[in-house]
C-alpha cells in the first residue's frame, strides 16, 4: 500500500465543486470513478481544498491509498487518458503514509478576476466576473490593506460555516489591472468557506465608491456577516497554488 499525492487541475464551470454529492457531478466524484476503474480497486480520494460549484483549479492537491504497482510519478500519464478534458493532473508523487492533505501547514493562493469593460467578452464569460462601471483600484488597495494579518474573519464567510475556528491569517494581497483584466492575489493560511468571494464583493463596493475603503476595517471588527459585502460569483475565482511548509 502507497499513498499518491495528485496536484489536480479543473475548469470547474460544469461541476457541483469539489466535494461527492449525491446526485451530483463532482471533481472528486471523477476523480474517484476514473481511479477505481484505471486501477481496479475501490479508491478514495481526499482533497486538500472543497472548491465550491464553478470555482477553478491550476493546482488543488488530492491523495489516495493504493495497491497498484505502477510508479506513482506515471499515474498522472495514465490517470489523464481516462479523464475528460475540463480536469488534468499536472503531477503524482508518492507520500509519506501519514501524509494529509487538509491537516499540514500550508500557504494557499486564490485569484480572482474581474472583467472590467463596456460591454462583457464571450471567451471571459465562464472564468472572469463581468463589471462594467470604473472601479478604484487606489481605494480597493487601501481597504485590502486592512485585512492582512491575524484575524477573526467571520464576518468574511458563509452564515451556515460549520468550522468553530474562524481565525485565519492573510499574507498579501495584490491588485493589479492589465489593460480590461483586474486580478485579485490573496495568499492566507487557510481560507473560510466563500471568503474569497466575500472579500472580493466588498472590495467591488469599495472600487465602485459606495463604500469607503475604512468601512471593510468596520466590517472586519464588527464579527457579523451582514457587515461584509456581497458575495462575488463563483466563476472568477481559481485556486492556484497550495504550498506545504
Amino acid at each position: 500500500m502507497k499513498r499518491v499525492l495528485l496536484k489536480v487541475a479543473y475548469d470547474g464551470t460544469n461541476y457541483c465543486g469539489w466535494q461527492v454529492q449525491p446526485n451530483a457531478k463532482t471533481i472528486e466524484g471523477v476523480l474517484n470513478e476514473c481511479l477505481t476503474k484505471l486501477l481496479k480497486e475501490e479508491i478514495v480520494v481526499v482533497g486538500a481544498s472543497r472548491t465550491d460549484a464553478g470555482v477553478h483549479a491550476y493546482g488543488n492537491v488530492a491523495v489516495f491509498d493504493t495497491n497498484s504497482r505502477i510508479p506513482a510519478e506515471k499515474l498522472s500519464y495514465a490517470l489523464n487518458a481516462h479523464l475528460p478534458e475540463d480536469i488534468v493532473i499536472q503531477a503524482s508523487m508518492e507520500v509519506a503514509p501519514d501524509f494529509h492533505p487538509r491537516y499540514c501547514d500550508t500557504r494557499k493562493t486564490y485569484e480572482y478576476r474581474i472583467y472590467n469593460a463596456t460591454f462583457p467578452l464571450p471567451t471571459n464569460r465562464r472564468y472572469a466576473h463581468f463589471v462594467y462601471y470604473d472601479l478604484d483600484l487606489e481605494a480597493m488597495r487601501k481597504a485590502a490593506s486592512y485585512l492582512i494579518g491575524e484575524h477573526d474573519f467571520v464576518s468574511f464567510c458563509s452564515a451556515n460555516t460549520q468550522v468553530k475556528d474562524t481565525t485565519r491569517t492573510i499574507y498579501d494581497i495584490q491588485i493589479e489591472k492589465e489593460r480590461e483584466l483586474i486580478v485579485i492575489r490573496i495568499k492566507g493560511n487557510g481560507f473560510l468557506y466563500n471568503m474569497v468571494r466575500i472579500i472580493t464583493g466588498t472590495l467591488i463596493q469599495v472600487g465602485t465608491h459606495q463604500w469607503e475603503s475604512e468601512r471593510v476595517l468596520e466590517a472586519l471588527t464588527k464579527k457579523d456577516r451582514q457587515a461584509a459585502g456581497p458575495t462575488a460569483p463563483a466563476k472568477g475565482l481559481t485556486l492556484v497554488e497550495i504550498e506545504y511548509l
